[in-house]
């Protein structure tokens, strides 16, 4: 299994753990990720979640190669796909998230964040969300949510032109709450984590359901109209290039289109 889960000290540990693939995201990892949130949250011994990868690489996001043998379907289908499955877990999470993330974040390595409580980022890391170069849409609410961050014209290069931009950046438009040296990120964030076993755990719950309500509706209701759109887009011809263009090393050609 390419997840790893843990809990110690209250923390529960999810670790994406396939560096040989640059962290890319399966169905089943999705479904991994999103059984042990559920777990975590579940959990009276649990005070707080953390999500992490590897030295290097937080996630390269999406498998292709399992993303297109196991698309995530259409319509009603889709929201109950793992890949869906995993985004309501951590929407409904009501503990603490901490993510820690060195290297790479890319599609939904960098949508994911827009969902903890707290993301840590290295001075090494490279976030992109480049959905239009594969054809595709944005994810995770990020249409909604990126904007809100950092305002329609820097949204629009990060979610139209696909710019990567560096944790410094992140920290600066409000994705991430601070950046520090790689070597540092995970024991940082780990002790974040550890804060809250001294904390009363049903104040916290309520003051992030606090925070979280007055989007709620319009986070999930923007899930699943990307949702929707991501899936036809997933199937039309200019998606099927870039996938192709992809598998076969070369530069995709939009100009039939």
């Amino acid at each position: 299994m390419s997840i790893k889960t843990g809990v110690l000290n209250g923390v529960a540990t999810i670790e994406i753990a396939r560096p040989e693939k640059k962290n890319a995201l399966t169905t089943a990892m999705y479904t991994a990720m999103g059984e042990a949130l559920v777990a975590a949250a579940a959990d009276k011994a649990v005070r707080a979640v953390l999500i992490t990868g590897q030295p290097g690489i937080f996630t390269s996001g999406n498998d292709l190669e399992d993303f297109m043998q196991r698309p995530p379907g259409q319509g009603s289908d889709a929201m109950d796909s793992p890949v869906f499955r995993f985004m309501r877990a951590l929407l409904e999470c009501d503990k603490p998230v901490v993510a820690a993330v060195t290297g790479g974040a890319i599609g939904i390595g960098t949508t994911m964040l827009l969902h903890c409580d707290f993301v840590y980022v290295s001075d090494e890391a490279r976030l992109a969300m480049p959905f239009t170069s594969l054809g595709l849409v944005p994810e995770f609410a990020s249409s909604l949510l990126v904007p809100q961050l950092m305002g329609q014209r820097r949204a629009a290069e990060k979610l139209m032109l696909g710019d990567p931009f560096t944790g410094e950046q992140a920290v600066e438009c409000g994705i991430a709450t601070a950046v520090l040296p790689a070597g540092e990120v995970l024991a940082h964030a780990r002790r974040v984590a550890e804060r809250f076993n001294q904390l009363p755990p049903g104040a916290v719950r309520e003051a992030k359901q606090l925070m979280r309500a007055p989007d709620r509706e319009r986070v999930l209701q923007t899930i699943r109209t990307e949702g929707e759109l991501f899936g036809k887009r997933l199937r039309s011809p200019e998606a099927q290039e870039a996938f192709q263009a992809f598998f076969q090393k070369r530069k995709p050609d939009f100009s039939q289109f």
